[in-house]
Order: structure tokens, then sequence, then C-alpha cells
């Protein structure tokens, strides 16, 4: 069970053009920078003696040539160099107003590292099992059981007689770790909606509480719900962050294709967490 596609309507729509119109203007910012960066340092070579007794001889200078009156060097007249570090940050500061504004990313780490906020600060929780899952939103309250791996590899589903329950895949961190816990769950039966029947309508913001062993609970946020095919699931993306301890809910989706393979997608609900109660 794995993927899922951002809602296209109402707000996911315009939270996905917003992000679509974000990333174009960081593909600008950088572009700009990069060009900025290249004019800057042929200024700094134009200033540079053409001869190095150590060195030998090096390229020479660009032809100069006459305008006004005065001889012209490119890269030579005054202030250039403050121009270009001006122009510079001022496009850096305005494109970290935007994501401080909208909370998505549009600079390229390589040009503003260590210029980023800190990220809000969470806990982190020792090893616990969870045994149940709450989401007020979709008014879900869930028993939570122990999943591990399919014959196939994959991990394993609930149990059909336990479809109104989720499985935790125990291989992976349990929620609250350093890492991303995944919880799983069926979307419906051949009887009715199941479990996680709803999953697809959350929206970012939204809080997950998981129940664990030790009697604490590991208040999540959602971040996104994608979707994706089944075919091309990008296990790195929904199973590699371990930056901060993470949940991932994971059901069906898509269209029904019937066999082993059931709907073709999965829907995937990406979430951090931001509060531990009773821990």
């Amino acid at each position: 069970m794995t993927g899922a596609h951002r809602r296209t309507s109402g707000p996911g729509r315009v939270r996905a053009t917003t992000r679509r119109a974000l990333r174009a203007s960081g593909r600008v910012a950088a572009a700009a920078t990069r060009r900025l960066r290249r004019v800057a340092g042929e200024a700094v070579v134009a200033s540079v003696p053409t001869t190095d007794p150590a060195a030998g001889p090096l390229p020479a200078r660009p032809r100069q040539r006459w305008a006004g009156g005065r001889r012209f060097v490119p890269g030579r007249h005054p202030g250039f160099g403050v121009l270009v570090i001006g122009t510079l940050m001022v496009l850096i500061v305005a494109m970290l107003g935007v994501e401080r504004v909208t909370g998505y990313r549009v600079l390229p780490d390589q040009f503003i590292a260590g210029l980023r906020p800190p990220p809000k600060k969470f806990p982190v929780l020792p090893a616990s099992p969870p045994v149940g899952i709450e989401i007020d939103t979709l008014d879900l309250r869930a028993p939570v059981h122990t999943v591990g791996l399919a014959p196939d590899g994959a991990i394993a589903a609930p149990e059909a007689a336990r479809a109104q329950e989720a499985g935790w895949y125990d291989q992976g961190p349990t929620p609250g770790q350093n890492g991303p816990a995944v919880i799983v769950g069926h979307v419906d039966t051949s009887t009715g909606p199941a479990v996680f029947h709803e999953l697809r309508e959350l929206d970012e913001g939204d809080r997950v509480e998981v129940t664990r062993t030790d009697g604490s609970v590991a208040v999540f946020e959602v971040n996104s719900v994608e979707r994706f095919d089944k075919e091309r699931f990008p296990a790195d993306e929904v199973f590699g962050d371990f930056s901060r301890p993470n949940l991932r809910l994971v059901t069906c989706g898509g269209r029904w294709v019937g066999g082993e393979t059931g709907y073709a997608d999965n829907v995937v609900v990406f979430a951090s967490l931001v509060q531990a109660r009773g821990a």
C-alpha cells in the first residue's frame, strides 16, 4: 500500500498552483544568481594583472574600447562589484520572504546555506510501539497492531478480518522515534469502508495522534497528502527521511484494477511530530 496525489479541487488546487508558481520563481532566482555570479567573476578576472612572475602569462584582458571619450574596460567601472553583491542579496532576501509567507522552499540550498531560520523544535521519543490512532478531523479512532513484510517484500496489509484496525510496520521506527514510522490500513473491503477510507480527505495542518504502549501520545501534523502509482512508488521519498520523527499513513487509492493489485495507486499522508503528551 503506497501513494497519493494532492487533492485537485478547492484549496488543494490553489496550493498546487501556488507551489508551481513558487518553484518557477525559485528557478528564475537561481538562474539570475548564477548569471550574477558569473558576471562578478568576470569583473574579478578583469581586475587581475595580465602577468604573474610566479605563474607566467595569464589570459589577456578584454579588449578596451572608447566610449564617450574615455577608455572603457568591461567589469571595471566604479561600484560594479557592490552593485552585483547588492542585487544578489536583494534577490535572496526577497525569495526568503516568499518562503516565510508561504511555507514553500523556492531557493536552492547551495545559495543560502546558513540563512534560513532553524526548523521548528520538535521532541524525539524513545521506542514504544503504537496501540491506537486518532484523527479528529475524520472522526477516526482505531486500534493499531503490528505488521511485518509480505511474501513479495512489501509491507504487509492487516488481515481482512481486522480491516477496521491499522497496522504499524514493526521493522521501522516507532511513532515519535527519529525517522518515518509507517502505519498502514485498508481503504475498504467487499462489505464496505475500512479504517483508512477517508484518509485522502486530510489537509495540511490536520493533527494525527498516536497512542503508544508506554502511555504517551505522539501528536503529528500533516504536511501533505500524496498519491502514487503502485508501479512507480517512490520508496526513498516515503521511507528515507530520518531528519526528524515522521509519520506515514498508507492506504490504497485511485481506480480499481482488480487482481492482486486491487487499486492502482497508494495514498500516503506525510506528517511530522510536533508534540508529545505524557512522555
